[in-house]
């Protein structure tokens, strides 16, 4: 198995700015795009990508957007009566999940029973750091009280010091114990290298994940169009990429969607499928 090195990540990188017609990174040392390399591509393959691709889809009208959205209530101080109302407005706007923490699984499970909107939430939320074996136990409970997709944060200090084997037995812990549902893998990438996004990507793809995600919305940062198109191009067509964190408005949505994004994680969803945007208020 080939290693990932600097010039791998920034051949891909190049491209990914190049076909996305994005700004060069101003804080990068280099200022000009270099041709796409095919080796650096295959080797990326090798690594343990299936293929490297850009998939990137026109923007949904308003009325489709809530499709791609989940609607989400991440914060401690959530009351019973916040659960309710996204409950309700979700199934008004028929967005794609409500993604609320594991404590109110089961209630959105019974006030969204007969409704097409699923039951998310987040497993090791929002530091990863707890140990795979917690998270496998966790997912388990959460799915038999109704969960159908999780969001767990991987283990960001294992990927930090280079041991990638504990940080895919951490995902793939996740995705046996999920059974058939849907695992999405936090990355938190305002915390990561390049060269360390890439390397979650493979990985979450290796593991047997169904989707990658940018951030948990708790942390320094949240999705930038650059780091969907980067993670876009390196799982490819066939996972899913869900941005989330700092997203909210209609345009915001519209432009991680066509860098890639096939779901987007929200609060201000009910603004971005309306008329206007949201104040600043993740999670």
């Amino acid at each position: 198995m080939s290693t990932i090195t600097s010039d791998i990540i920034d051949d891909i990188i190049s491209q990914v700015i190049a076909e996305s017609n994005l700004a060069e990174c101003p804080t990068c040392a280099q200022n000009h795009v270099r041709p796409f390399s095919y080796d650096a591509a295959n080797d990326l393959v090798s690594f343990g990508a299936s293929r490297v691709g850009v998939v990137a889809p026109s923007c949904p009208p308003k009325y489709e957007m809530a499709r791609w959205i989940d609607h989400t209530i991440l914060k401690p101080d959530t009351t019973l009566e916040q659960i309710e109302k996204i409950c309700e407005e979700a199934r008004e706007h028929k967005f794609a999940s409500v993604c609320i923490n594991p404590t109110w699984v089961s209630t959105c499970y019974k006030l969204l029973r007969g409704s097409d909107v699923k039951v998310c939430t987040v497993i090791g939320f929002p530091l990863g750091a707890t140990l795979p074996e917690v998270k496998a136990t966790e997912t388990r409970q959460v799915i038999n009280q109704g969960a159908q997709e999780v969001d767990m944060v991987i283990n960001i200090g294992a990927l930090k010091s280079g041991d990638l084997a504990l940080v895919e037995h951490d995902i793939r812990s996740v995705v046996r114990a999920a059974g058939r549902q849907t695992v999405k893998v936090i990355l938190e990438t305002c915390l990561l290298t390049d060269e360390e996004k890439v390397s979650a990507c493979v990985i979450a793809k290796k593991a047997g994940a169904n989707f990658v995600k940018t951030s948990t919305g708790f942390s320094s940062g949240g999705a930038t169009v650059t780091d969907v198109a980067l993670m876009r191009k390196i799982v490819g067509a066939a996972m899913g990429v869900k941005a989330s964190g700092g997203v909210r408005s209609y345009d915001e949505a519209c432009k991680m969607v066509e860098a890639g994004a096939t779901r987007i994680g929200a609060s201000a969803s009910v603004a971005i499928v309306s008329n206007g945007s949201s104040e600043k208020n993740d999670y």
